[in-house]
């Protein structure tokens, strides 16, 4: 897996992992959280952005994420990755090679759980509702464990879909990253083979299969 598959993994992770203090902030993240709980499927297209203020670098990777209950497909450029509920295929066009793993069922990260990312909300930050206008909610998430790496991060909501426009991750030692959502749609109802690595459709690839 690469590092900037790791980050946007992290930060798909935290998106809504809020917490307690704001109960506006808290009354949008569970309507937020209850639509897409609801919804056939997640669906995103994005851009993430990262901005590292110490090594003066910007860098854009584009990406998509399919989510539908404890299945995903996430898209990158130099990166793909199914998992079923089950097990997890994790591809590198580059190299040319697929790992096959089963990740433990009793983890209740994004890697294993990804449907945990929308009932996670109210442990471990806390939130505050930054700005309200006639088209956004802006919700700032602290993390409650001083020791993190994690300063903030900053969610962008629309008005009345409660759609995500964006998640900024900042952090401590002077990286920030931006995800910037150009389309989110709940209505798709994805097939079950969406979430499965197709062998036929990859002639050549090497399989490390990790089971």
């Amino acid at each position: 897996m690469t590092r900037t598959c790791i980050t946007i993994l992290f930060l798909l992770s935290t998106v809504i992992s809020a917490a307690q203090n704001d109960p506006e902030a808290i009354g949008v993240l569970d309507r937020f959280s209850a639509a897409a709980l609801a919804a056939p499927s997640v669906s995103m297209k994005f851009d993430a952005v990262s901005v590292d203020q110490l090594e003066g670098y910007t860098d854009t990777v584009p990406g998509s994420i399919l989510l539908s209950g404890n299945s995903y497909r996430l898209d990158l450029a130099d990166n793909i990755i199914w998992f079923n509920g089950e097990t997890s295929w994790n591809y590198l066009p580059a190299e040319k090679e697929v790992t096959i793993t089963r990740p433990d069922k009793g983890d209740d990260s994004f890697m294993s759980r990804p449907s945990s990312i929308f009932t996670l909300y109210r442990e471990g930050y806390k939130s505050r509702l930054l700005e309200e206008s006639s088209s956004n909610y802006v919700i700032d998430l602290y993390p409650e464990d001083l020791t993190s790496d994690l300063i903030r991060i900053r969610l962008t909501l629309s008005k009345p879909a409660l759609n995500l426009k964006a998640a900024e991750y900042k952090n401590k030692n002077g990286l920030t990253i931006t995800l910037h959502v150009k389309e989110y749609d709940l209505k798709q109802k994805p097939d079950p083979s969406s979430f499965t690595f197709q062998q036929t459709r990859y002639k050549g690839v090497e399989i490390i299969d990790m089971r």
